[in-house]
């Protein structure tokens, strides 16, 4: 069977729920990428399907959300509803954002109080570019509510950090923290702050211990969790970013990058059956992916399974047949597994798409020679030479030079 076979029968699986075991993340994950693929239908399909059989309360908000994008708002309520008694205010503000579709603006400014006030409120930015809301944006009761003071300083601050660090104006970022750390030295907010500026100075001993302190009374606070998992990661301390993201993961964030990046993770602590999981439930519901094909291929490469990896990086092909990078894959698996030709063959396309490519003319050239063509291995090794490769030098002195 090959990969895209495999991955398409557990999607089918997925989808109609005859996969024993499935969590809700499972769930979760395949209908956001059906939503985000513009067939909200299906999300609707296999969601009311996992609420048959857990009835959870973020299935209901999910499949709220893909009502939402089939124009049915009255469905949409009455998941938001429904999450509401599940757990108290946690469709409060999807309820906001639905009613404002409608241009309810009193209904929506009364569930975006209710959630305001409780604590699932978003942040000032995230509500203001929400485009639900741009249908009752310019009525006077979306601007009276917004003359109150939803948020205190220290947040509007951080809102202000979080901004300047995303835009690289790390020097901007930093004069705000020390304003607040000066008037707000034990608030939350300051501190976390402090983590965002500490990680793009490159700090990450002092982000994870800030945010250690920070997790212990907030567990399950996402922003906390993902800043968290950055500095680990950016630390060499894969193991506990895995442990990290498999938090974010558990949490129910149906977000597939989790996954890729925990794989990342087991790959540098050498758990490559756990990443090979990781990729291969990715790519169940993103089975195009050529970022995941491609981590795919190299970690069943790694774990000496040279012929799924090619299998990974020839799926890869088919579907990105004018990507040098996915030939430059396949052909050093080729190399690797000794069948010369067909690496010759994978670098010779590569190099029409990218003949400026020193390390493919260096590995054509090392292939050809290898398969007993010497002459026009030289050939190659002294094209690698002439674009700047280095490397090109020894074989050149081995083979070329009589």
């Amino acid at each position: 069977m090959t990969i895209k076979n495999r991955i398409l029968l557990v999607s089918v699986f997925l989808v109609s729920g005859m996969v024993s075991g499935q969590t809700d993340y499972d769930y979760l994950l395949k209908a956001k990428a059906f939503t985000v693929s513009g067939n909200p239908e299906q999300a609707i399909g296999i969601l009311t399907s996992a609420i048959e059989k857990k009835g959870e309360r973020k299935l209901y908000s999910s499949r709220a959300e893909a009502y939402i994008n089939i124009g049915d708002y009255s469905s949409a309520i009455s998941d938001y509803n429904k999450a509401n008694s599940l757990l108290e205010n946690s469709g409060e503000y999807g309820l906001s954002r639905t009613y404002a579709l409608k241009s309810d603006v009193i209904n929506s400014l009364y569930h975006l109080e209710r959630s305001m006030k409780s604590s699932f409120r978003r942040s000032e930015k995230e509500i203001l570019q929400d485009p639900a809301f741009e249908r009752i944006a310019n009525r006077p009761e979306w601007r009276k509510f917004w003359k109150n003071e939803w948020y205190s300083a220290a947040e509007m601050s951080l809102s202000e950090v979080e901004y300047y660090v995303s835009t690289g104006n790390s020097e901007e970022a930093m004069r705000i923290v020390k304003e607040l750390e000066r008037d707000y030295p034990d608030n939350k907010n300051v501190h976390f702050a402090r983590s965002l500026t500490d990680l793009s100075a490159g700090k990450y001993n002092d982000v994870i211990k800030t945010l250690s302190a920070l997790l212990t009374s907030d567990p399950n606070n996402e922003k906390y969790l993902v800043t968290m998992a950055k500095a680990q990661t950016a630390s060499s301390n894969p193991a506990g970013a895995s442990l990290t993201y498999s938090k974010l993961i558990n949490l129910g964030i149906p977000d597939g990058q989790l996954l890729l990046n925990r794989a990342q993770c087991f790959i540098k602590t050498g758990e490559n059956d756990k990443a090979m999981d990781d990729i291969e439930k990715y790519l169940t519901v993103y089975p195009e992916d050529k970022n995941a094909l491609s981590l795919a291929g190299r970690t069943a490469s790694v774990a000496g399974n040279n012929l799924k990896a090619l299998e990974y990086f020839s799926e890869n092909l088919k579907l990105h047949p004018q990507d040098a990078a996915c030939y430059m894959e396949r052909a050093n698996s080729y190399l690797l597994s000794r069948s010369f030709e067909w690496a010759v063959r994978d670098y010779a396309m590569l190099l029409d798409l990218d003949p400026g490519n020193s390390d493919a003319w260096l590995n054509k050239g090392s292939a050809l020679i290898s398969s007993g063509r010497v002459e026009d291995g030289c050939h190659d090794l002294r094209k690698s030479l002439s674009l700047g490769n280095r490397r090109a030098t020894e074989n050149i002195s081995r083979y070329c030079i009589k």
